[in-house]
């Protein structure tokens, strides 16, 4: 079965051809950090205006590129939520004219289960249960996956998802945007347990909600202080980021172990993280407990995740219809 994906939830625009839920054919992605990166974040209206001109030369490109016609397109599922209302509305558009002119079935995906499915694409498998470690720079997730779409939400972030900190802390040491990657490489080069800054809610055994905002407020303290004023912005952004993943780590661990699942699956911009990918491993090994990563491509917004979250969709008979619409903070539960 080839499905059409297309994921327009933000500042990405990107365009996949899926067969079977396992088989990428191909995956087109236009970023737009260029347009983005003078402003220091996302500016909602440029982000809607580039999807718009993008997303049809992208069709054809995808098309081309994986030696298709529409006609061997079986379904196309879209995102629908949760993103930028206006760019989401986009991509639903566009898989809508493509379903009603081609009269294969519409499949609206919520963008957080294609961040899970991305997993998939790499391993040909999600095991049941296990947790999920959502991290983007929107949203910070704890989530237990009992089957095929049925989710149970263990914890998210009160605050600050983990990339929106990455982010904002980034633009305090004056690095640029987007600030994750830069903090990640610019660690490499300072001492990550030189400053200490606070691990909030990492041991309360109560529940497995995060908070970043505090952490934030501490690198601002910091930085006003004698010390912070004489320190190398690599050692701040080594203890930062060293402070963020211990903290997700540390979680995520805990709910595997509660939950006596011996899976851990990573998902979102967030998991791109060097840090986190190599600290999740270590603990996890410790552990006995498998982790999951996607590649760094299939860790961002793409399409793929899209249509092989779709596919799974429409095996369990979840079909969209023509009043499908774009939904901001569309729910995983």
């Amino acid at each position: 079965m080839l499905i059409l994906g297309i994921e327009t939830s933000c500042d990405e625009t990107s365009v996949a051809l899926v067969e079977d839920g396992k088989k990428m054919l191909v995956n087109l992605i236009r970023s737009q950090l260029d347009i983005h990166r003078d402003f220091g974040g996302v500016v909602p209206e440029l982000a809607c205006r580039k999807h718009l001109e993008l997303i049809n030369p992208l069709l054809l490109e995808a098309l081309e590129v994986a030696k298709k016609s529409w006609k061997d397109i079986d379904a196309v599922a879209v995102t629908s939520g949760p993103g930028l209302v206006g760019a989401v509305l986009i991509g639903v558009a566009a898989a809508k004219a493509i379903s009603l002119a081609l009269d294969i079935p519409l499949i609206g995906v919520n963008h957080l289960e294609g961040h899970i499915y991305a997993n998939h694409l790499e391993e040909g498998f999600i095991p049941f249960p296990s947790i999920a470690l959502l991290v983007s720079g929107g949203h910070t997730s704890l989530i237990l996956i009992k089957d095929h779409g049925k989710y149970e939400i263990l914890g998210e972030t009160r605050d600050d998802a983990a990339g929106e900190a990455f982010d904002k802390v980034a633009r305090m040491l004056h690095l640029g945007y987007p600030g994750g990657p830069l903090i990640d490489k610019l660690s490499k080069e300072g001492d990550p347990e030189k400053i200490h800054f606070p691990r909030a809610m990492m041991n309360r055994k109560d529940n497995f909600d995060f908070s970043f905002s505090g952490l934030k407020t501490s690198v601002v303290y910091y930085l006003k202080s004698d010390e912070g004023k004489n320190a190398k912005t690599a050692d701040i952004a080594g203890g930062f980021q060293e402070a963020v993943v211990d903290v997700l780590v540390a979680k995520t661990i805990r709910a595997a172990k509660k939950y006596k699942t011996t899976d851990i699956l990573l998902a979102g911009g967030v998991a791109r993280n060097s840090k986190l990918r190599e600290k999740m491993l270590q603990k996890a090994r410790g552990q006995k407990i498998n982790v999951h990563i996607p590649s760094l491509l299939l860790c961002t917004d793409n399409a793929a995740m899209i249509a092989t979250a779709g596919y799974f969709l429409y095996k369990r008979g979840m079909i969209s219809d023509l009043s499908l619409d774009a939904v901001p903070n569309l729910s995983l539960v």
